[in-house]
């Protein structure tokens, strides 16, 4: 398991250092990764790819890993995200990452799962539900 746990830091850490400390030590050739609000890319070049032209347009400035959860060939992996994009957007949300391993100890498959942040009761002043007007968010 601790094996696992520092794999998937790596992981965290390069994206907010922004350099691929060793892509080929955490994926597998043929993994597949699934971003929360659809892309996926399929094996390790894609996956290499994706984040080297994502990090010519936005910081990944927090990813804090809150905790694990290990059965068999399975990890999940809560925690909490922010980016700023060149453009000025910044992103904030929570979320979880079921992960399935190779028997060599490398990702074969990612799954992102997210949550909003900005939760509210919109029961909170009577039995009429008031949802916001905003737009559901992108994941």
């Amino acid at each position: 398991m601790d094996r696992r746990e520092e794999i998937i830091r790596r992981w965290f850490r390069m994206w907010l250092e922004k350099e691929d400390r060793g892509m080929e030590t955490v994926f597998d050739e043929d993994a597949v990764y699934v971003e929360s609000w659809g892309p996926e890319y399929r094996g390790r070049e894609r996956i290499r790819l994706w984040f080297q032209e994502w990090n010519t347009r936005g910081t990944v400035r927090r990813w804090d890993i809150r905790q694990f959860f290990h059965k068999d060939a399975q990890t999940v992996v809560e925690w909490y995200f922010q980016n700023a994009m060149d453009d000025g957007r910044q992103e904030i949300f929570e979320g979880m990452s079921l992960i399935r391993w190779t028997e060599e100890g490398k990702i074969a498959f990612l799954q992102e799962f997210g949550c909003n942040v900005n939760r509210y009761d919109p029961y909170r002043d009577g039995p009429e539900p008031r949802f916001r007007s905003e737009g559901a968010a992108w994941f």
